[in-house]
């Protein structure tokens, strides 16, 4: 009779919390009624990278915006084809963009979203340079009136640092791109472009790029004239997340229930990934400090076992790219981890091991690399990335191989790569751990010029 009576209060538990749940997303889903004028629920959302980044980095992003019910086809993440800041901004300079480029490719991105979409106004999203790329088109190039809302997420609004060093360049809080944007509008003295909502989401002290101290420029001891306010702006709903790091405050979890609040008006019913039955995977194979699509890249795709990384048969998936870099469509399961096989000539071949995809993506963006002397001369090469994020020995929970990672310092977090060089023998299994996260992969040889990658999602 105990028994029964605590199944009987175990399933009255579980049917409330079914309840409340069901309740929770009826409400998410359907309590705003309007969030653009005209009657728009649901507008497109552009996301927009920083500094050396592309689409990818808005993978979780995405995903935790599906998985709240916000449609797939109205959330768009963009590529800038040269994604790297000129060091003057007014100088020509190879493979790098100007201001003035970021917001021209932004501003056509924006029209075609609006043209496929029939909608009157989108949402822009914004990662470091990207927000600089948003609030420069919003001010110059007539985006003020196709824009609802804007949420710029460690967006150095005030700079990286001021003063003489590079005074030329978008980071410099006291050079002409930024002095412009800043300028304070009407009697308030607001820095924000009317017209938009405006939302900054900022760490509190644990961003790389908001600290007094020049050490992440490769300046110690260099007075940088910025601290971890750097990201507000007069006139926006400024937000700050904790200890984030500078990654962490646009593609964590708490900067996306900010995102969504300030969009809908309620909290997300949750931050956790629902998983698709039937997931798609493709993206592009981008040249090397680009977002340029790369041609003759042959890729292919392995189901790994879990536990040792090793291959549970043939490629699953094989194609060589085209001129538009792209190496899928593949079909996939959510509970499946892969080895991505990258082998573009003239570089080495890359076999990147990701955790199980729980829903469709098609910004699985991948890029070439070459070996250094160094790494040729090693047995095996593993390197561990974290793509949206950082790693704090202060926080967070990893291990390489059962080691620490190599090259992550304390103090303030801003390594999100680390490498291995192991000595030469059989091929065998290394693990990266990262909060929960583990990911297992095989060694190849460095003499034939092979790599493997641990690339975390989370």
């Amino acid at each position: 009779m105990q028994r029964q009576a605590v199944r009987a209060q175990y399933f009255l538990r579980a049917l409330w919390g079914w309840t409340v749940a069901a309740l929770g997303a009826a409400i998410v889903l359907g309590g705003c009624a309007s969030i653009v004028p005209g009657g728009d629920r649901r507008p497109p959302i552009v996301f927009v990278h920083g500094n050396g980044d592309d689409a990818a980095v808005w993978t979780t992003t995405l995903w935790r915006f599906e998985s709240n019910g916000w449609p797939r086809n109205r959330l768009h993440a963009i590529d800038f084809p040269w994604p790297l800041a000129r060091d003057d901004d007014t100088k020509a300079q190879p493979g790098r963009s100007s201001a003035q480029d970021q917001m021209r490719y932004l501003s056509q991105q924006v029209d075609a979203v609006l043209a496929a979409s029939g909608a009157s106004r989108v949402v822009l999203i914004g990662h470091s340079r990207g927000g600089y790329a948003i609030r420069n088109y919003i001010e110059n190039g007539g985006g003020a009136k196709k824009v609802s809302h804007v949420i710029l997420a460690a967006t150095p609004n005030h700079g990286v640092w001021t003063g003489d060093f590079l005074p030329g360049s978008e980071f410099n809080g006291s050079g002409p791109f930024l002095a412009a944007l800043n300028a304070p509008r009407g009697p308030r003295e607001l820095e924000v472009t009317p017209g938009p909502k405006w939302m900054t989401l900022r760490s509190d002290g644990n961003d790389k790029y908001a600290q007094p101290d020049g050490r992440w420029l490769g300046r110690p001891g260099f007075a940088t004239g910025v601290d971890s306010s750097s990201p507000a702006l007069a006139g926006a709903r400024n937000v700050a997340l904790g200890p984030v790091d500078h990654r962490e405050a646009a593609f964590g979890p708490r900067a996306f229930e900010h995102m969504w609040r300030f969009l809908t008006g309620d909290w997300p019913v949750r931050t956790a990934i629902v998983p698709e039955s039937s997931p798609t995977l493709d993206g592009r194979i981008f040249r090397p400090e680009t977002n340029l699509p790369m041609a003759g890249v042959r890729v292919e795709v392995y189901e790994v076992a879990p536990v040792t990384g090793e291959r549970l048969g043939g490629p699953l998936h094989a194609h060589t790219t085209g001129e538009d870099g792209r190496w899928g469509p593949m079909p996939a399961r959510p509970d499946v981890p892969y080895e991505f096989v990258v082998a573009a000539p003239g570089f080495a071949t890359l076999h990147l091991y990701r955790s199980a995809f729980p829903r469709s993506s098609s910004v699985v963006h991948m890029r070439p690399e070459m070996l250094t002397d160094a790494q040729r001369k090693a047995g095996s090469v593993v390197t561990m990335t974290r793509p949206r994020g950082y790693f704090d020995l202060q926080r967070d929970r990893m291990s390489l191989d059962g080691a620490p990672l190599p090259g992550v310092t304390p103090g303030v977090p801003g390594v999100s790569s680390a490498t291995l060089l192991l000595p030469s023998g059989p091929a065998r299994t290394v693990v990266a751990e990262f909060n929960g996260e583990r990911i297992a992969v095989r060694t190849w040889p460095a003499a034939a010029n092979e790599a493997a990658v641990a690339e975390l999602h989370y």
